[in-house]
């Protein structure tokens, strides 16, 4: 299997794209701006999104992904659009409600919907496509409900673990202590000096990110995404003193990882 990273900033800017990845070529987990990268082929075999909660940079690509393929995708089964109920919600009353945007649960009719959306809740594990890959339902720390997922090719493989937007979560490390573990993409949005943004807004900063990350076993790729524009130099030189000697990676857009 394979995940594209499609966007993995906090916010936009030039070259900066927010949240998505594409698994394989049908399964979105999350659809910030990185979406509009897709030609319009790529995004007609989109079959399946999961979204980890209701914020713009997270959700934006699904509207207009929506009217991209709706006329491309006749005959075919509506895309099955996963999320937590209380994100659902957010989607129904506040985007598609016809003044945001049209509502496309009803189109092209409400018999034949361009999406159909699917309530989730931690823990539960979705087997997805004709590749049967499991995707699981992980505990997330967020300002709104959120989760993360940890996707995996088969039953007992290693786990490619996003995070999602989240604070310190200890439920995430209960969840997956004992686990065998390949990638941990993890979220860190603000640099030090914004501490107490990233508090209020339950966010990852360097002292709180260092915290978490001495729960991982040794050897498991940590991948850092969601961070500002213009302070990636900042937060990684951080880093760098708080955690000597760990191996962190950056997300890049564009960029693609293999799972076994």
């Amino acid at each position: 299997m394979s995940i594209r990273v499609l966007g993995c900033s906090g916010s936009i800017a030039q070259g900066c794209r927010t949240t998505a990845f594409l698994l394989d070529d049908d399964v979105l987990v999350d659809a910030g701006t990185g979406v509009g990268d897709l030609t319009l082929d790529e995004l007609t075999r989109v079959d399946h999104i999961l979204l980890s909660h209701s914020h713009l940079d997270h959700v934006l690509g699904v509207p207009l992904l929506a009217d991209s393929v709706m006329r491309r995708r006749a005959g075919r089964p509506p895309i099955q659009l996963h999320a937590l109920p209380e994100t659902l919600a957010v989607l129904r009353q506040h985007v598609f409600n016809n003044l945001i945007w049209p509502d496309f649960t009803r189109l092209p009719s409400a018999e034949n919907p361009v999406l159909a959306l699917q309530p989730l809740q931690v823990g539960q594990v979705l087997t997805l496509g004709a590749k049967a890959r499991q995707i699981e339902v992980l505990p997330a720390r967020h300002s709104v409900p959120a989760v993360g997922y940890a996707v995996a090719t088969q039953p007992g493989a290693s786990l490619w673990v996003y995070t999602g937007d989240t604070g310190p979560n200890p439920a995430l490390w209960e969840t997956l202590s004992g686990r065998p573990l390949s990638h941990l993409v993890i979220e860190i949005a603000f640099p030090e000096r914004d501490r107490a943004i990233a508090a209020d807004a339950l966010h990852h900063c360097p002292s709180t990110l260092a915290a978490e990350l001495r729960h991982v076993p040794d050897g498991l790729q940590i991948m850092l995404t969601h961070i500002k524009p213009g302070e990636t130099e900042a937060v990684l030189a951080d880093l760098a003193s708080r955690l000597p000697g760990m191996c962190l990676q950056t997300l890049q857009a564009g960029q693609t990882i293999a799972l076994a």
